[in-house]
């Protein structure tokens, strides 16, 4: 199987070209997309001088969406069987990254694998936001049924995604990308800008979390019954080892 790389930039001019040449450098036979979200800087300008070089699929819109939206887009453009949605400002790129992300899927060991990388603001083992990474990878046919319903949501796109795929059973698997730097918000603007964006894309979140309580409650449903399921196996384990128990009893003294 191959994968369809998505890199969805939004005045990325810092970051952008070190992410792109690391993305067609380290993984030659794939599809690289990026999707410049009506970049207001340099961002499209860089990507135009790459294309003279480098062979990726330059999609830009034609104003600010938001992040689902570029996202839903890419997936649209793409042609292979596997989606990896890759940021557009992390940097120390490595090829065992990506080998993190899509083995899993290629081997059929999981149905999305969550990417988070090391270098973060929040500890990597008590991190409370990892499964909204942006690094994520899926098959494409896993993806498709929900564009339309994902495609307004823009921050809450991450959330979407994971309730969709817990409430039919996928299975996730989450991997820790050694060395992969993520920015904060508080790295690339001013504390004033970070604050509002965290804002935002928290309520974003919530909006998502509060529009698809139905999604919720049907995880949680799929979790008793798992849960239920996993009893009664124990259940019948420790029955019929008590029964074996009493005959062997039965047998020797009786």
């Amino acid at each position: 199987m191959k994968a369809s790389v998505i890199i969805c930039a939004y005045n990325e001019e810092k970051t952008i070209a070190n992410v792109l040449i690391s993305c067609c450098n380290l993984l030659p036979d794939s599809e690289i997309i990026v999707v410049d979200d009506g970049s207001n800087d340099d961002t499209q300008n860089i990507l135009k001088e790459l294309s003279k070089d480098y062979l990726f699929i330059n999609e830009r819109l034609d104003k600010n969406r938001g992040k689902s939206w570029a996202m839903v887009h890419g997936v649209e453009k793409s042609s292979n069987e596997i989606i990896l949605f890759f940021d557009a400002d992390v940097s120390n790129i490595k090829k065992e990254h990506f080998d993190l992300l899509l083995t899993p899927i290629i081997n059929n060991e999981a149905d999305m694998v969550l990417g988070q990388p090391s270098e973060t603001l929040i500890d990597y083992r008590v991190n409370p936001f990892r499964s909204l990474t942006g690094e994520r990878a899926m098959l494409k046919k896993d993806i498709t049924p929900i564009l339309n319903d994902i495609r307004d949501i823009r921050f809450g796109v991450e959330t979407f995604i994971n309730l969709y795929f817990q409430r039919h059973g996928k299975k996730i698997k989450y991997v820790l990308m050694k060395e992969l730097k993520h920015p904060t918000k508080f790295e690339k603007t001013s504390i004033f800008n970070a604050s509002k964006e965290f804002a935002s894309e928290g309520k974003e979140i919530a909006l998502t979390y509060l529009n698809n309580y139905e999604l919720i409650t049907q995880r949680i449903e799929i979790l008793i019954e798992k849960s239920n399921k996993k009893a009664k196996i124990k259940i019948n384990s420790l029955q019929k080892e008590v029964n074996n128990k009493l005959q062997e009893l039965k047998d020797k003294y009786f």
